[in-house]
């Protein structure tokens, strides 16, 4: 196969771009000589994180939907029209033989763009719950995945969530004493995981501290990610209850824990189940209960816990999750059972379905 010509578009949010960035690793990992040209604006970490992963990045103008009826409301279809035309300059220039959507504010735009010019349009929806833009979408194409069978897409099919292959290529077992030596941590013993996501969440922090107590009574080692923007302050004591603001390689501490305690992104539900972590998951009480809907496949399966952020306080980690903890029969059941609600090779999936519509777009092209 000659040198396949994919635009992918997912920005704005890492919950967009990480994926995207996994399918496209995979896809030069299938067809390593693909030329893959990401789509982005402007807004959000678009700019940031797609050129450190080494793909070249088009901004085209951004197109924020606004959620009621205002002046900027009105300016939308022209503001639309223009991005979509960036878009389609962008398609022409690299010759694109097929568009790859995550979402996002510029999904939109890629989605139009390759309508006009009749390229494939695959979608890849994360979330339970769909936005606007991968929502239209799945209108226009056949070629629809999302992350889960709840997901409610027409056409779709269920695959998972394309995740780093450092993550899914992860033996837990085999690495766990030296990452648990990276981080001050006991070779024994259960460790418990925190993490409130890269900017942290005051909610997990301030209930795990203030649980530290009996958390080091149950013999319970903590490694506590606090986030960039938050302080958590522990007494030393035995065993170890580590914490630092951030962690570059999160294979580490998912090869140092036994459970986690964390928010319910789409990412990090995909991540911890490709694993085989148990987790409780306090889901962020935002966005119409998303992330609630992300844990609950997982929590059905019995591979984690599904707590509210207004419940989740030193008491309840006393009484609930301590004595998950103190059981290695339990965590070892949960931990086979989220491995199974989980998908490893997502992105590999992913690649290849685009890898088809290419060579059946080429077939009828001849």
């Amino acid at each position: 196969m000659t040198a396949p010509r994919v635009v992918v578009a997912g920005g704005h949010s890492a919950g967009h771009i990480e994926p995207m960035m996994n399918f496209a690793d995979a896809l030069r990992r299938l067809a390593p000589s693909a030329e893959i040209t990401a789509l982005g604006t402007v807004r959000g970490l678009d700019t940031t994180l797609i050129p450190a992963r080494g793909y070249p990045l088009e901004l085209i103008p951004p197109v924020p939907l606004p959620r009621e009826l205002n002046p900027a409301l009105l300016r939308t279809p022209g503001r639309l029209a223009d991005s979509v035309r960036a878009a389609v300059a962008v398609l022409d220039r690299v010759r694109a033989e097929a568009v790859v959507g995550f979402g996002g504010y510029v999904a939109m735009s890629a989605y139009l763009a390759a309508r006009r010019r009749g390229l494939p349009i695959v979608v890849h929806e994360a979330n339970a719950r769909p936005g606007i833009a991968n929502r239209l979408a799945a209108r226009l194409t056949e070629h629809v995945f999302t992350a889960a069978p709840n997901v409610r897409l027409p056409h779709a099919t269920a695959i998972g969530i394309p995740v780093r292959q450092g993550i899914t290529g992860l033996d837990r077992a085999a690495s766990r004493a030296e990452a648990r030596q990276r981080f001050g941590l006991r070779p024994d013993g259960p460790v418990l995981l925190v993490t409130g996501g890269s900017q942290g969440a005051r909610t997990i922090n301030a209930a795990v501290s203030g649980a530290a107590v009996a958390l080091r009574a149950a013999g319970v080692q903590v490694l506590h990610i606090t986030g960039r923007k938050h302080a958590v302050v522990v007494p030393d004591g035995e065993p170890p209850y580590v914490v630092v603001p951030y962690v570059d390689e999160m294979r580490y501490a998912y090869a140092a824990a036994d459970f986690v305690v964390c928010r319910s992104g789409a990412m990090t539900c995909a991540e911890l189940a490709a694993v085989g972590l148990p987790a409780a998951y306090v889901p962020l009480p935002l966005r119409g209960g998303e992330q609630r809907l992300n844990a609950e496949p997982v929590v059905a399966a019995g591979g984690a816990l599904l707590v509210d952020d207004a419940d989740f306080d030193p008491a309840w980690i006393e009484a609930t999750l301590i004595p998950v903890l103190a059981d290695p029969g339990r965590l070892a059941a949960m931990a086979a059972r989220a491995s199974a609600a989980g998908a490893s090779d997502a992105d590999v999936v992913l690649a290849g379905h685009v890898l088809a519509a290419i060579t059946e777009r080429r077939a009828a092209a001849r």
